[in-house]
């Protein structure tokens, strides 16, 4: 088992650190090697994706990823900026699918932003196509305006597109998912106003007509955004687009009592993945020992689970995670009076000793 660690930029380098350190007091002799990426990548090599990165990506089983940006690099031209990176690891490994949980444990219904009676209990699994939509489309880019509101403007413009086998693809692995889970998928789109929604939303009619014993239902992107702070517990696996699978999860987030907690998985079609936090780099609470590790461990997990074939693993290191918030242990993002305040390092620290 081959893992390429890249730790990133800003608070990213601390809380991999720890999801290293969990990995090897399972002893299963992984072979875990760093490289550069972000704006730790463009300091030292003028890009944020050199080509030893890139490679080292390329022949490696999982990649356990941090963080990139921090704001000292946003007047860079955009191909230059760290964010790219994440960008051209999910199109050159084909990192099409992506799994964001977002489960809201017992010990921390108190930090959820909605009533405890609302998220008690929530397990939802946002699956967020990754590697198509207006990220992707092209064209794109800057001109003069030779028509609308007012021609001769500057304008910027971006194409939202999809192919019908790119639909059909992220919707089979929520399927499959969901069969393993509540047997229920809510797909989101706007088919009332945009083409590649219709075309998103007639594509998942077909697909679903393979998988009778799952439920399909279909929501807009408003509405979907609306019922997640409504009626969370209603969804199991939600499946959409990139753009709105990149609100949505956030949004999903912060139902869970902080992003701090939510790992995430992107997958290609032969279960090579980065698994990587949810939440960025947080520039400005870098280097103080205070960011939660807790979602960069539980990515980490999902590695052993769906890149590296280890399920008891990362059952165990679920269950270690489980068991140090039941002890009340709290980095600041999710602290509450009662409970003890602990840095990045004691965290990591008490997961593994929950390892046992």
């Amino acid at each position: 088992m081959k893992i390429a660690v890249m730790a990133g930029d800003g608070i990213g380098t601390e809380i991999t650190a720890e999801a290293v350190k969990v990995l090897k007091v399972l002893g299963l002799g992984m072979e875990m090697e760093e490289a550069l990426v972000g704006g730790a990548a463009y300091d030292a090599h003028g890009h944020p994706l050199p080509e030893a990165t890139l490679n080292l990506a390329k022949t490696s089983d999982a990649i356990l990823f941090g963080a990139v940006g921090d704001w000292k690099y946003d007047k860079l031209e955009r191909q230059f900026r760290p964010e790219q990176a994440i960008l051209g690891l999910r199109k050159h490994l084909g990192l099409f699918a992506n799994f964001r949980p977002a489960i809201c444990y017992e010990q921390l219904t108190h930090a959820s932003s909605l009533k405890p009676e609302l998220v008690s209990g929530l397990d939802i699994l946002i699956m967020r196509e990754l590697t198509g939509d207006i990220y992707f489309g092209q064209p794109r880019g800057r001109r003069t305006a030779t028509d609308g509101l007012f021609p001769g403007a500057e304008e910027g413009f971006d194409t939202m597109r999809y192919t019908r086998p790119e639909i059909i693809r992220i919707g089979r692995v929520a399927f499959e998912a969901a069969r393993k889970r509540n047997r229920h998928v809510t797909s989101v789109d706007k088919s009332n106003v945009l083409e590649t929604s219709q075309l998103w939303r007639d594509t998942m009619v077909e697909l679903g007509k393979e998988y009778p014993d799952v439920t399909l239902e279909h929501m807009y992107i408003d509405n979907a955004a609306m019922q997640l702070v409504k009626e969370p517990k209603k969804f199991d696996v939600v499946v959409t687009g990139n753009m709105f699978g990149d609100i949505l999860s956030d949004e999903a987030s912060m139902l869970t009592g902080s992003i701090g907690m939510l790992p995430s998985a992107s997958l290609n079609d032969k279960k090579q993945g980065l698994y990587e936090p949810s939440h960025g780099s947080a520039p400005d609470i870098a280097g103080k020992g205070v960011a939660n590790p807790l979602a960069t461990i539980l990515s980490a997990a999902m590695m052993l689970r769906y890149s590296l074939d280890q399920a008891e693993a990362a059952d165990r290191i679920e269950a270690a995670v489980k068991k140090v918030l039941a002890q009340g242990l709290r980095t600041p993002d999710i602290y509450s009076v009662g409970t003890t305040r602990v840095g990045t390092r004691e965290m990591g620290d008490a997961v593994v000793k929950a390892l046992g």
